[in-house]
């Protein structure tokens, strides 16, 4: 047979080489190529001499080795590469996701729970009484009032609310046909909360609502001069200082007096209801005929409000307007406080102006656009009125009935400069959240008397617990309004840097002891955190 050598293997391996023993030696040839039949001879050669030995039908098993993968080979950067941008793209739309605002009643329920210390009651556990339940197709709605990112409020005229074929003007909050479940709970929420506090002439009082077979939509008054802010402003050019120069056809007490309305159901342009505060009145089924009874009624209500509207924007605002305005926002945020509501978000764009002039504190953030109000600025994760917050609601997230009387001195300062920017000129950065914290307070504005500026700077006291109650508040305001009706003002700014010489809680303390049963919650360490 033909041998030959294939190859030869340089370095064997010793797999065993013991005293007295043979020694084994492994040694392994890699081939390219096999074929078939072939007979083996391996060799071995050392010092001591040599040796063979004939292997056949010798079985071989192939082991294939692979050329050595690169680590990032095209296909898989491209995969790869792909996979970071999706990643990328998840985190954007979820940062944007969390940025975009929610909406969320500004109104808090609160309920004490070891010693001063209060949380938030969660408004989907408040219970929602089947009464207010009113056919939805007895609405016929209007013109848009206001709009926003989560709904609108629409004018509607309401058929046979309160009493049978009455006709009533009312506003109607709805949210956006693409609302979410939170969205449709928050609305829901606010419903059971308006529905909680019941009855006041100074809030913007629930009529009704539809909860069945369609969309939320919760009823509520209609006010037909808009918010304060802007009635503010487009009465700022018309204010007089001389109540004497008011048509007497026009100033009369009934116009300045904060309507206290009978129980009884009323007419209304201004979108009163029963005041029968606390029994609702009985929503029946309208009558056939009613549709033509509130055609008729609609024509002539129509008539007497454009009368109503041109007599308004003819009569000039003068200081008892804006004393009244003052009184009766505060008398509204005293009947909150007595029912552990708090506002968080009072301003005068918040309180809107029905028949009378009277003021009616409001939520009207459901037909707010917040992303685009320069009012509203970033926080964090959220978007907040930050020139009308209290320092402890700004740098430490806690509300309390304090913390709303910072943003009625805040509301008297917008309502005494004629609806102007407050902290005007300043920009919401970080110097300006330093200024509050060193217990900077804006000047007196143009048109308050010293003792309202006095009202103002004792709520902005650093010090909740040294900030005035609601009802000493109003009772204050009341006694200047007595004072003032004595009085002939003929220079209002001369007027106002005479000193009365009375200091602001001093007086309220002596004419109104009875605060502490009024706000029962306005004592010390009362912080409730968000």
């Amino acid at each position: 047979e033909d041998y030959r050598l294939l190859r030869n293997d340089s370095r064997p391996q010793v797999v065993s080489m013991l005293p007295f023993q043979e020694v084994e030696v492994e040694s392994s040839i890699p081939f390219q190529e096999l074929g078939a039949n072939l007979t083996f001879c391996c060799v071995a050669i050392n010092g001591e001499g040599n040796a063979s030995d004939m292997f056949h039908a010798l079985t071989i098993t192939r082991s294939v080795m692979a050329p050595p993968n690169k680590l990032f080979s095209p296909i898989l950067s491209t995969c790869i590469g792909a996979l970071v941008l999706l990643l990328l793209l998840l985190l954007f739309l979820l940062y944007k996701y969390n940025q975009k605002p929610k909406y969320q009643v500004r109104w808090k329920i609160i309920e004490a729970c070891e010693g001063n210390n209060y949380i938030f009651i969660d408004p989907t556990q408040l219970p929602y009484n089947e009464k207010w339940e009113f056919p939805r197709n007895n609405l016929q709605f209007g013109k848009t009032l206001g709009a926003g990112a989560f709904g609108k409020v629409v004018e509607a005229t309401a058929i046979g609310l309160g009493k049978e074929d009455s006709v009533l003007k009312v506003a109607v909050k709805m949210l956006k046909s693409s609302a979410d479940t939170d969205e449709q709970e928050a609305l829901m929420s606010e419903l059971k909360i308006m529905s909680h506090l019941g009855h006041h002439k100074n809030i913007v009082n629930l009529l009704g609502a539809c909860t069945y077979g369609g969309p939320i939509l919760v009823i509520t008054e209609y006010c037909r001069y808009g918010d304060l802010l802007n009635f503010l402003r487009k009465k700022a050019e018309s204010i007089i200082i001389q109540d004497s120069a008011l048509d007497t056809s026009l100033d009369s007490a009934a116009d300045y007096k904060n309507i206290d309305l009978e129980k009884k159901y009323i007419r209304s342009d201004s979108g009163f209801s029963s005041q029968g505060l606390e029994t609702y009145v009985e929503m029946r089924p309208v009558s056939s005929s009613s549709s033509s009874v509130a055609s008729d009624s609609a024509q002539v209500r129509g008539d007497l409000e454009e009368e109503d509207e041109a007599r308004e924007d003819l009569r000039p605002l003068n200081l008892s307007d804006l004393l009244q305005f003052s009184s009766q926002v505060a008398q509204g945020m005293a009947f909150l406080a007595s029912k552990n509501c708090i506002h968080r978000d009072l301003a005068a764009r918040n309180v809107l102006i029905s028949d009378g002039r009277v003021a009616k504190i409001c939520d009207f953030g459901l037909a707010r656009d917040i992303m685009n109000d320069s009012n509203y600025v970033v926080k964090g994760n959220a978007r907040l009125p930050v020139k009308w917050m209290a320092p402890e609601s700004i740098f430490d997230c806690i509300y309390t009935v304090q913390s709303d009387v910072w943003s009625y001195g805040i509301l008297l300062w917008e309502i005494f400069s004629l609806g102007k920017s407050p902290y005007p000129g300043m920009v919401v950065n970080s110097k300006f959240y330093s200024m509050v914290k060193q217990g900077y307070q804006m000047a007196r504005p143009d048109f308050a008397p010293l003792e309202m500026y006095s009202i103002m700077q004792a709520c902005w006291s650093l010090e909740p617990t040294r900030r005035p109650t609601f009802d000493q508040i109003g009772c204050f305001i009341q006694k200047e309004l007595e004072v003032h009706k004595e009085q002939d003002y003929t220079n209002l700014p001369s007027t106002a840097e005479e000193d009365s010489g009375c200091d602001t809680s001093g007086c309220c303390e002596e004419s109104c002891e009875q605060e502490e049963n009024g706000q029962p919650l306005l004592k010390s360490n009362n912080y409730q955190f968000c």
